[in-house]
C-alpha cells in the first residue's frame, strides 16, 4: 500500500476557511477575526492521478488550492512557538465544494457536509519535507489545462500556520497523519 493514508496514517483532515482576505471578499464574506475550521474525514483524500467525481447534486462545483500540513506527532494544546516541531511535511491539496449546495446550507444555517464532504473532494499531491518550504513566502498555484486558475502566497494568509495549529490543537487533538489545509 502506498500514498497519503499509508505514508502518514491519515486520521482526519482539518480545514481552515477564509484564511485569505482577498478570497473571502471575492465570495462576499468578511474576513474572520478568528480561524474558521471544519473537518473532512480522511476517506476523502484523492491521491495524485485520481479523478474528482462530479456529483449529480450540484451544477456549481468549485475548487480551491490549499497548502496541506501533515502532523508527525500528537499535537494537543501546544503553543504557536512549539507547534512546528510536530509538522512532518507539506503538500498541495484542493478543497472541492458544491458551491450551490454550500449557499443553500448557509441560508438554512445548516452544516456544509453535503457541500464539502463527498468522495474525492480532497485531491492531494506528493508531500515534501518541512525544510523545503518557506511558510513565510511560498507561492501556491492551481493550473487547469495549463492555465493558472488560482494563485496565492502564504505571506497573504490572515492566520499563520503556527497560529492555526495552536488554535486547532487548543480545541481538538491532532494525531500523527492528520492533515490541516489553509485555503487560498
Amino acid at each position: 500500500s502506498s500514498g497519503i493514508n499509508a505514508e502518514y496514517g491519515a486520521t482526519k483532515i482539518v480545514c481552515v476557511g477564509r484564511n485569505y482576505a482577498l478570497h473571502a471578499q471575492e465570495l462576499g464574506n468578511t474576513p474572520p477575526t478568528s480561524p474558521m475550521i471544519f473537518t473532512k474525514p480522511n476517506t476523502y483524500f484523492l491521491e495524485d492521478g485520481g479523478s474528482i467525481i462530479f456529483p449529480d447534486i450540484t451544477s456549481d462545483l468549485h475548487y480551491e488550492v490549499q497548502l496541506g500540513v501533515f502532523i508527525g506527532e500528537k499535537l494537543s494544546k501546544v503553543p504557536a512557538d512549539r507547534v512546528m516541531s510536530h509538522v512532518t511535511g507539506y503538500a498541495i491539496a484542493i478543497d472541492v465544494t458544491c458551491r450551490d449546495i454550500q449557499e443553500q446550507c448557509k441560508a438554512e444555517r445548516s452544516p456544509w457536509t453535503m457541500a464539502k464532504c463527498l468522495d474525492t473532494f480532497c485531491p492531494i499531491w506528493q508531500t515534501v519535507p518541512v525544510d523545503q518550504i518557506d511558510l513565510s513566502n511560498t507561492e501556491i498555484q492551481l493550473k487547469q489545462n495549463g492555465e493558472v486558475r488560482q494563485h496565492g502566497n502564504t505571506a497573504d494568509m490572515i492566520f499563520s500556520v503556527p497560529t492555526l495549529l495552536e488554535f486547532v490543537s487548543a480545541h481538538m487533538t491532532l494525531l500523527p497523519g492528520c492533515a490541516t489545509h489553509r485555503n487560498s
